[in-house]
């Protein structure tokens, strides 16, 4: 019987789901006799802060919203964001016959759901309703399927929140208190930033060392063809029965770790001469056959890294295309483990299969995927292209990032279920001896594809830029042992060995998951918050580690060792898991984590948690700061007596005692990675004009003026006597001006200071006596005349300008809107969505990129020399997938006037129903937006 018809006598059901746009759709499908509803993400959490907590708790529960002393109970309190929401599906489950909780499969979702039931206490029949795909018939079939709330994920998820809520307001402020005031701390958070900044710490150990090789051209004396090419270029492999040094063979140091014979370029060259005139002869062929299977369908972080290969998105911008994508009935749920698919979706792509490639392509049998990773939630599907029948992209409508990322997926899925690419792989070997009698031979290998299968639709990307894609072919000539080949050209190539890549999005994300650190689900939040925290940049695509996250690493693995940890967190990943299953208790375990061994061992033993010293006390360990030096936590010895020291205004670098007469100090630039920092750049900047230059003595105050750096920039200011108030109503404050642009600290003279503090300079008065200035402003130089501002166009017209250039400046009608465009920073290429060219421009508030349609701001991190085109276009895809900015009304505050005192019940009840119809607008326009933020803010991984 359908949902519908159910209804139709006049029951009434309720169904709440966590988004407004998801609760759009499944309405379409449901019928009359539905009210769907969104929750808006999590409506009840731990508390935000102790503002939040209930007055009847005092003590460290107020600080921490969980009750340590009794069994680790956490407080939950609604949000006040979310009051009016909850208040909404109070009233509408008091309409109701009947309640389904229809929030995502996943722990998350059950919590939500869970929590629902806690705050609305229905008294009517309760139903989870689950699916993977937002489709009519996925819908109905949960409608008709419903299941218990499964309260085994719940406790998982609580135990987790609960572990990140200790982990993260327990640590947290120890960072506030050594390294900066504001800084965060968290389980897997702090585990990713400790990656990025060991591979910095590789790269600034890593020495480079250099090695040369040969590379022959080979002639075989035919014509050839695309089918038999007349040469073959091989690469020098070994002299004399010695293999040849390559990278590979080198130590992080530059050192040789092999018994191999490495070439410098005398050698290489004069190897390369001794060999013009050899005769060289085929001396093997070895021919394998070629076989490579299908890739799984995707998976989260597949999804992510593929992504960020071939599309440019970050893991964040991935997660909010997929999130519209799968709430618009396109995609199945896309926080999954899994690779599995179910029945329906392996008959709709093999079915799409023969459609679209034959008969050929189709396997015999069904493919299936062994999942990869540790405790995959096999319930779940991968993800794929939602419904029995599979959308082509051009049947969708899609446009945009959304059309991408589903074709993206839609190849992938449909790959999945195709024949393997098979064909040859070959390696030649020649030979021959040089005329210095030493014997050298050179190696080729190549590859062909004598049937493409799943590649003829889907090839993986990769992180190297510089790897072999799948479906490349290297075709050789078709040669026999003994064949006689001429060398056309032998060139001696130098090379130099390379420090470990930084990770980008996708290399991290892989990491994580290899590591088993951390779910899957939420590597986009983390790496949003690592972003977000300062603790990590973005040069093009890869990741850099800023000064600040050096430190903050310093202090947790010296104080903190075990808690970042890569094998103790992924224990602790383990342990969680084991909860989810019920093979061991929340309670016991948490006590041992935040207590030690001291409290409950027993019971953390009978949990099955007795493997050794694996969960140590957290509350010892941030009680007793004692052992932790400040200063020593966060610096770091550079060379030459310099130490680089994260303060609390950013990093810099100094040598010698403070206040010293040998003491050097500098600022380093916040954008500078930190293998960059080297002895030579430190003394540089050292080097560098830097604390106070006194430029004389003020002819008319006598007071002394001084030139500084400050954090806005130089600037100029006069020294006032001792004894001047600083602070209260009689307080004095010094002139200060900034230095013009075209100015230095070291060509600053005080009569150029003078000019300076002299600023606003009166230019003259119009007709009617109005006096007109000349300023200088945040947004550049300019005239002001009342209140009528006009910009000048450069900074020295603020001493030369005349009343009369002036008074013409006044005398045209002000130009309104826009000025004319300047032209671009830099030219990036064409958007790989939009297909327009992309720019960077200088605008009111920093350079952004812009394809003509979407203008995307460059980040702190970025800059207009460093920004790559798939910066540029990841940026833009971020704003896409964001959408338009939400306009907000401005309101002017109207004056009521004064009423009478019988009047005020009335006035008062206006004003409450004012403000309840705005609450209700203002949650209707935000919810879309706060359903993801709902969902990050209750994880602090």
């Amino acid at each position: 019987m359908s949902p519908t018809s159910e209804t139709a006598q006049g029951g009434r059901r309720l169904v709440i789901v966590e988004s407004p746009a998801k609760a759009k759709t499944i309405k379409s499908y449901l019928g009359p006799g539905y009210v769907v509803e969104a929750s808006v993400g999590h409506i009840r959490d731990l508390p935000n802060g102790a503002a939040e907590v209930p007055e009847k708790y005092t003590g460290e529960v107020r600080r921490l919203g969980v009750d340590v002393e009794h069994d680790f109970q956490p407080i939950y309190v609604v949000n006040s964001d979310k009051k009016a929401q909850v208040k909404k599906l109070k009233d509408l489950l008091k309409e109701s016959d009947e309640l389904f909780l229809a929030t995502d499969e996943d722990r998350e979702g059950e919590a939500i759901a869970w929590h629902l039931l806690e705050v609305l206490k229905p008294k009517v029949p309760v139903h989870r309703m689950v699916f993977h795909e937002i489709t009519k018939d996925a819908i109905r079939s949960a409608v008709a399927n419903p299941r218990e709330l499964n309260k085994r994920m719940v406790d998982a998820q609580e135990t987790r929140r609960i572990l990140d809520r200790l982990y993260g307001y327990e640590v947290s402020p120890v960072l506030w208190k050594k390294v900066m005031p504001r800084l965060s701390a968290g389980r897997v958070q702090s585990v990713a930033t400790r990656l990025v900044v060991e591979r910095e710490r590789e790269r600034i150990a890593f020495r480079s060392a250099e090695y040369w090789d040969l590379t022959g051209t080979f002639g075989t004396g035919r014509a050839g063809d695309a089918s038999d090419p007349s040469q073959l270029v091989a690469r020098l492999t070994t002299v004399d029965g010695k293999r040849i040094a390559q990278g590979r063979d080198f130590n992080s140091v530059g050192q040789l770790k092999s018994d191999t014979l490495h070439l410098d370029e005398a050698n290489a060259r004069a190897l390369a001469a001794a060999l013009q005139d050899t005769a060289f002869s085929v001396r093997s062929v070895e021919s394998k056959p070629y076989r490579r299977s299908p890739y799984a369908p995707f998976r989260t972080t597949t999804m992510q890294q593929e992504a960020s290969r071939k599309l440019g998105f970050g893991a964040k911008a991935t997660m909010q295309v997929a999130q519209k994508l799968y709430e618009n009935g396109f995609i199945t749920y896309m926080r999954t483990d899994s690779t599995t698919l179910s029945d329906t979706a392996v008959a709709a792509a093999r079915s799409q299969v023969t459609q679209l490639y034959g008969s050929d392509y189709l396997p015999d049998k069904p493919r299936t995927y062994a999942g990869k990773v540790k405790n995959a939630q096999e319930a779940h599907e991968a993800i794929r292209p939602s419904g029995d029948r599979f959308r082509t992209p051009a049947e969708t409508g899609l446009t945009g990032d959304q059309f991408r990322l589903y074709e993206l997926i839609w190849k992938r899925t449909v790959a999945s279920q195709m024949k393997d690419a098979t064909g040859n792989s070959v390696t030649v070997k020649i030979g021959g001896r040089a005329s210095d009698g030493r014997d050298a031979e050179f190696s080729a290998s190549g590859k062909t594809i004598t049937f493409h299968g799943f590649l003829k639709a889907y090839v993986e990307g990769a992180d190297d830029p510089n790897a072999e894609l799948d479906d490349r072919e290297r075709r050789l000539p078709q040669v026999n042992e003994g064949d006689a080949l001429s060398a056309d050209e032998i060139s001696v190539d130098g090379h130099a060995t390379k420090p470990p890549a930084r990770y980008t999005e996708a290399s991290l994300v892989k990491e994580l998951e290899e590591r088993e650190i951390g779910r899957p689900s939420t590597y986009a939040s983390i790496l949003g918050t690592i972003l977000d925290r300062g603790y990590v940049f973005k040069k093009g695509t890869a990741l850099v580690p800023s000064f600040l996250s050096f430190a903050v690493v310093n202090l947790l693995e010296k104080h903190f060792g075990r808690l970042v940890d890569y094998d103790f967190t992924a224990k602790m990943e383990d342990d969680l898991d084991r909860i989810a299953r019920g093979e061991a208790q929340a309670v016991p375990w948490l006590r041992r984590f935040y207590f030690g061994e001291g409290e409950g061992s027993g019971g953390a033993a009978e949990a099955g948690n007795g493997d050794g010293d694996h969960l140590g006390g957290l509350k010892e360990l941030v009680t007793d700061l004692g052992a932790i030096d400040a200063r020593e936590v966060s610096s770091f010895p550079v060379g030459n007596d310099i130490v680089l020291r994260v303060g609390r205004y950013g990093p810099y670098i100094e040598r010698g005692e403070r206040d010293s007469e040998n003491h050097q100090r500098a600022d380093v630039p916040d954008d500078l990675a930190p293998d960059e920092l080297t002895v030579e750049y430190a003394e540089e900047l050292l080097a560098k004009p830097s604390g106070d230059f006194e430029l004389g003595a003020d002819p008319e105050t006598g007071r002394q003026i001084i030139a500084k750096d400050g954090r806005y920039g130089p600037y100029v200011t006069e020294v006032l006597p001792e004894g001047t108030p600083k602070t209260g109503k009689n307080a004095v404050k010094p002139r200060t001006a900034s230095l013009f642009k075209t100015m230095s600290l070291d060509t600053v003279t005080l009569e150029d200071a003078l000019k300076l503090m002299s600023l606003p300079r009166v230019v003259g008065a119009d007709a009617e006596g109005v006096e007109i200035t000349a300023q200088n402003g945040r947004y550049g130089p300019y005239l002001k005349k009342g209140t009528d501002s006009r910009s000048i166009d450069t900074e020295e017209q603020l001493f030369t300008i005349t009343l009369e250039e002036a008074l013409e400046i006044y005398s045209k009608p002000k130009q309104r809107g826009r000025a004319a465009a300047k032209p671009p920073l830099k030219e990036l290429g064409e958007d790989p969505v939009s297909g327009k060219p992309v720019v960077v421009k200088d605008g009111r508030f920093g350079a952004y990129v812009t394809d003509g349609e979407t203008n995307a701001t460059l980040r702190a991190a970025d800059s207009v020399e460093d920004i790559t085109p798939e910066r540029g276009y990841e940026l833009l895809a971020e704003k896409r997938a964001k959408g338009p900015a939400k306009k907000t009304a401005k309101k002017a505050a109207k004056k009521a006037p004064a009423k009478k005192a019988p009047a005020k019940k009335t006035a008062a009840k206006k004003t409450a129903a004012k403000k309840t119809t705005a609450a209700k607008t203002t949650a209707k326009k935000t919810a879309a937006k706060k359903t993801a933020a709902s969902k990050a803010a209750a994880s602090e991984e």
